[in-house]
């Protein structure tokens, strides 16, 4: 990857060979402080999901993450199979997958299709992947207490289904209770805050928002549309430092053509590994309220352990690194 990035800066505009060289010259992170992620996604209507996932194996190359599962919240019957191929492109097919089972399919993306065909993967099918309720209390029974970060970058069907979920052979504890002793911090990307509509609560399951913001036993701090709306990523930078045979470079190449992207999964991942930075603000006092359709208010109060970020930090310098994260380059710094 280094040989790779500095010939190609020797081609590309000097804006572009500072930021890569500012970013690779920074320390490698400690294996020891990895943190365990469970990703639960809607990929396949928007490209920023694929832009995530490729964030999530950079930062697991560099010992910052282990992705201990994907959840795949989507009715595309090609949406596990493109989440496996990028797995397996990265190095890690192994990684579970879990899907809501016996619900109808369309496939509507621009992407899952053709990522899941033109690449290998672990899963071909849909009904190849496990019940994502199974996988999520799989993976929290294993882990140490307090010791796992949920980031949901979707619709929040099988968040709820987690909570509702009983005891089982996994553990004994139900749902509510399995997610208060292992979940350390929910990172969900979803609503519009201070109020508004956003598509993660109410397309196309809002019972499921209600549920599972009412219901949360823990930390959990959202990321609204307002974030991610002004930071434009996936654009010339990823085209050109990309090889074409990636299924990022393609997910983009299909989905837009490296018009750029709206971040808002990204932003998610980012303040998910790296609360400490001040890239924005948290607005802590007050809980989020959500309609039965979907919108929400924050309304102000005590604090709770609900919390939202607010703006913080100059787009552009947020979307330097989300970009270079999404094509591998990694900076201790971020």
């Amino acid at each position: 990857m280094t040989a790779t990035f500095l010939s190609n800066c020797l081609r590309k505009p000097l804006s572009l060979v500072v930021l890569g060289l500012i970013i690779l010259f920074f320390p490698s992170y400690s294996q020891s402080q990895g943190i365990n992620v469970i990703l639960d996604t809607d990929i396949d209507s928007d490209v920023d999901d694929v832009g995530a996932l490729a964030m999530l194996h950079t930062l697991a190359d560099h010992g910052r993450v282990e992705i201990m599962g994907v959840i795949v919240t989507s009715d595309d019957p090609f949406a596990p199979g493109c989440t496996s191929a990028i797995n397996q492109y990265f190095g890690r097919p192994d990684i579970p997958i879990g899907v809501e089972p016996g619900i109808a399919l369309n496939n509507h993306s621009r992407y899952t299709r053709q990522i899941s065909q033109e690449f290998p993967a672990a899963i071909s099918r849909y009904a190849e992947a496990e019940d994502a309720v199974q996988v999520y209390r799989r993976l929290l029974a294993n882990a140490q207490d307090s010791s796992v970060v949920l980031i949901s970058i979707g619709h929040l069907t099988n968040v709820a289904r987690l909570l509702d979920s009983s005891p089982d052979s996994y553990s004994d504890l139900s749902g509510v209770e399995l997610v208060a002793k292992k979940v350390k911090l929910w990172s969900c990307m979803g609503g519009h805050f201070p109020e508004g509509k956003e598509a993660n609560f109410y397309r196309p399951d809002p019972a499921s928002t209600v549920h599972s913001v009412q219901n949360w036993p823990g930390r959990v701090v959202f990321a609204g549309w307002e974030i991610g709306q002004e930071i434009i990523t996936g654009g010339l930078f990823l085209k050109n430092y990309l090889p074409e045979d990636s299924p990022l470079w393609r997910a983009y190449e299909l989905y837009n053509n490296f018009s750029g992207r709206q971040s808002w999964d990204q932003a998610s991942i980012l303040y998910a590994v790296s609360p400490e930075k001040a890239y924005w603000e948290l607005e802590e006092r007050g809980q989020v309220v959500v309609a039965e359709d979907g919108s929400n208010k924050w309304e102000p109060g005590d604090t709770s352990n609900q919390a939202y970020l607010k703006v913080n930090h100059a787009p552009e310098e947020l979307a330097k690194i989300i970009d270079a994260l999404m094509v591998g380059i990694y900076s201790d710094g971020f």
